[in-house]
């Protein structure tokens, strides 16, 4: 198993670069799933599923066969439940990707051939259209289908949300709340994002993280290294490596790395439930947290520590997190 970096990629294309690739011709012939990602501070506000119920008549028109709407903030939670929607989508044996993505003053529609793996997508250079609103979006995209025929006939008049079970594959999952043993006689590895990696490209066409720039990436992944650096120095006394590229778990082994630091985003609410944590009663988080935790990688446990230490900031959650470490 390779060892997955980051969902933060160096692309070689601007925000203004839309249409790197071309539109897979199974498009027109094959089931197509979508993911929708919907800024809360786009106005007018509205909800994911309102922005899918107002795009769906277009995709259609457009010459597609939309099978199911998702929301996308809630597949890339973690790489297990990526894993159990890919499953999910070959069984149904959809053929494409969809991204709507709906930003403040910008909205997106890309379409990807599906990889029938936990990747997904082959690449982030995916054919698409954008403008202003996702009125506009939705109509630019429709005129595909004026001159383009399909073989979709069957399609459907609404938008479904199908539901997707990944609990089974979660619960599978060794999540351990308490600290992990032996980081003094190992290292650590700790993964600079952008650097390499072979899955997470789906979270680049989330609202916060579409169309930065490379200079914005290769300047984010800069600071983001030095503020780890400053963090693990003052909070982290143990042995650790910076890994710079996707390696086996028996190449990291023999170098002495048997523990990994992984950082994951999402909605803070999915995240306590991914985990296994108890979230209070009457509470529900809506916001976006980075949660840290470590990968024993010789025996797939992982540990989230004794408490619950997400935060929106990356250096709160990653101090908080080594500080726990110590209990």
């Amino acid at each position: 198993m390779k060892y997955i970096l980051s969902v933060v990629f160096i692309l070689k294309c601007s925000f203004l670069c839309l249409a790197q690739g071309t539109l897979p011709e199974s498009f027109f012939n094959g089931k197509s799933v979508v993911m929708v990602s919907n800024d809360p501070g786009a106005r007018p506000n509205m909800t994911w599923k309102a922005l899918a119920d107002s795009v769906h008549t277009s995709l259609v028109e457009a010459g597609g066969d939309p099978i199911g709407y998702f929301e996308l903030e809630q597949l890339t939670i973690s790489e297990a439940v990526q894993a159990d929607y890919a499953k999910a989508f070959a069984t149904r044996l959809v053929k494409n990707i969809i991204f709507v993505t709906r930003q403040k003053n910008n909205t997106t529609i890309h379409v990807a051939p599906f990889t029938n793996d936990a990747q997904m997508i082959p690449s982030t250079s995916l054919y698409g259209v954008s403008a202003g609103d996702f009125k506009a979006a939705a109509s630019q995209f429709a005129a595909i289908g004026e001159n383009s025929k399909t073989k979709n006939l069957l399609v459907l008049d609404v938008p479904e949300f199908p539901s997707i079970n990944s609990e089974e594959s979660v619960a599978s999952l060794k999540f351990l709340p308490r600290n992990p043993l032996n980081l003094e006689v190992f290292k650590l590895g700790i993964p600079i994002e952008g650097s390499s990696a072979e899955t997470g490209l789906l979270s680049y066409f989330r609202y916060d993280m579409y169309g930065k720039s490379q200079a914005t990436i290769l300047a984010e992944q800069e600071a983001q290294k030095s503020g780890l650096e400053q963090i693990l120095k003052a909070e982290y006394p143990y042995e650790t490596a910076w890994l710079t590229e996707a390696k086996t778990n028996e190449e990291l082994i023999k170098e002495k790395i048997q523990f990994i630091l992984v950082k994951v985003e999402g909605r803070e609410s999915d995240m306590m439930k991914s985990m296994g944590v108890e979230i209070p009663e009457g509470e529900t988080s809506n916001r976006i947290v980075v949660k840290y935790y470590i990968e024993l990688i010789v025996r797939d446990e992982l540990y989230i520590g004794p408490k619950w230490d997400a935060d929106p900031d990356w250096r709160v959650a990653l101090r908080n997190f080594l500080r726990n470490l110590k209990e």
